[in-house]
């Protein structure tokens, strides 16, 4: 008797096991109930799309070498974040928080916890039964709001979507982008790449950089007509000044309030994917946009040596300049004061470990942090969605009329001169260093094999960097 007693047990907890085994798979994901947190209709067909378009990705990084250094790291963090059952591991587990109006948590829990423990019907049978379900468990908290110790009236504000428990290596990681510290440390190692001579050279490059911002300021207002506010339009805009870093820094300082229609919305994935995207098409995109607004003459245009600048003139520069902008724009020092702390460890000569340790090891770290993280964002209830087709199309407005801005003031610069500026360097003012210089020098070869543009594309190309930043902290100023 006892061994029959035994076996049945046994036999009861391997049948538990695997229970557990099974429910930990990925097949549970083909429930709605999975997709209920952004109220998603695809399915699990969506996720099928993201991993083909994030295939697509790792292909043009590794095949066509397509910014492969953030391209290869962001594709792979959205493949793996959409494999059916990954999410809740990567992340942990989701589920709904209730604070009143000073902040404090009156609830919080999966939706099933949360129903059975205020006696609210819970149906997962389908997405419409489990809204169903939401709806009656927000109306219960709204008719015993007071009742529960809440401080203040019960609006849909008071609920929101997070991750609640059991949190995963991507949660953590993800902390370095949602508390803005990644961003930041890139532009240290950018900093120390940077040569910023041949700006110092030719100070009227400065223009030409802060003229390539026309994109962000032109691209916000057009976000505005779709629908974005002004915190999603920053985001948007600010894909024009060709700078990842900027992108991100940006877009989660405005994340908490980003709407379009009047709803709130995850706007980091396309916001990043298109940003990276854009600074990997810069030899596609830029050169039709050179050539149709200048003149065989004008690409023809050789330009003076540039004089040789003093080390004392290049170690002076990031101390002005983050003095300069700290009194002036405190919200843009963030990501400019990093850059120029790493411009003078590689212009100071004193600390090359320093120096070689933000250049490589740092950056290469944070890269590859950074790229995984953003990945993660482009989960398919979150970013296939409307608004990412619309962020895609107004990025690409907002790099062309940049790149437009920039070579229309060389134009004018180049007749104010006499014809001594080309006015193709006006196209590096974006901020993707040093490609759009190249590009800018390649274009003009291609008119005349001898004439070398490429350090003169440079100022341009380093003062957009300060240009985007400094747009990117005039918008956060204003709005975030």
């Amino acid at each position: 008797m006892d061994l029959l007693l035994n076996a049945q047990s046994a036999g009861e907890r391997f049948s538990d096991a695997f229970s557990n085994l099974w429910q930990s798979t990925g097949f549970k994901t083909f429930l709605p109930e999975y997709y209920l947190m952004k109220g998603y209709n695809l399915g699990i067909w969506g996720m099928f799309i993201m991993l083909i378009v994030a295939a697509f990705l790792v292909w043009l990084a590794i095949a066509k070498k397509f910014e492969p250094m953030l391209l290869l790291s962001i594709a792979f963090g959205m493949l793996i974040i959409n494999i059916p059952g990954v999410y809740s591991v990567l992340y942990g587990t989701g589920g709904y928080t209730f604070t009143d109006e000073v902040g404090k948590t009156i609830a919080q829990g999966t939706l099933e916890d949360l129903c059975n423990s205020f006696g609210v019907v819970y149906n997962n049978a389908s997405a419409d039964t489990l809204n169903a379900s939401l709806q009656a468990l927000k109306d219960y908290m709204a008719s015993h709001w007071e009742s529960l110790g809440a401080i203040g009236q019960y609006t849909d504000t008071c609920c929101s979507y997070g991750i609640i428990a059991d949190k995963g290596l991507i949660y953590y990681l993800y902390k370095g982008v949602d508390w803005v510290i990644f961003p930041p440390l890139i532009f240290l190692g950018i900093g120390v790449m940077t040569d910023f001579g041949p700006l110092l050279a030719n100070p009227k490059s400065l223009l030409l950089g802060a003229a390539a911002q026309l994109g962000i300021f032109l691209t916000f207002t057009g976000a505005l007509l779709f629908g974005f506010n002004e915190q999603a339009a920053s985001s948007i805009a600010i894909i024009g000044g060709a700078d990842g870093p900027t992108a991100i820094y940006l877009t989660q300082k405005m994340a908490s309030k980003a709407m379009f229609n009047g709803q709130h919305q995850e706007l980091l994935s396309a916001i990043a994917i298109a940003a990276y995207s854009y600074m990997a098409l810069v030899p596609v995109i830029q050169p039709p946009i050179m050539k149709a607004l200048t003149t065989k003459k004008e690409r023809l245009i050789r330009m003076e040596q540039l004089r040789p600048v003093s080390k004392k003139e290049k170690i002076i520069f990031p101390i002005v300049v983050s003095a300069v902008v700290g009194i002036v724009l405190p919200s843009a020092l963030p990501l400019l004061g990093m850059l120029m702390l790493g411009n003078l460890f590689r212009e100071s000569g004193v600390v090359p470990r320093l120096a070689k340790t933000a250049e490589n090891e740092l950056i290469n770290i944070i890269t590859i942090f950074l790229g995984v993280t953003v990945g993660t964002k482009a989960f398919a209830p979150v970013f296939l969605q409307v608004q990412t087709i619309l962020i895609i199309v107004l990025g690409v407005v907002a790099f062309s009329f940049g790149t437009a801005g920039g070579v229309l003031l060389g134009k004018l610069m180049s007749k104010l001169s006499g014809g001594k500026i080309n006015p193709l360097i006006g196209a590096a003012g974006v901020s993707a260093v040093p490609m759009a210089a190249r590009v800018a020098h390649d274009v003009g070869r291609k008119e005349d094999p001898d004439n070398y543009l490429l350090m003169h594309a440079m100022g341009p190309n380093v003062a957009g960097v300060i240009g985007s930043a400094v747009a990117a902290g005039v918008l956060i100023a204003m709005f975030a």
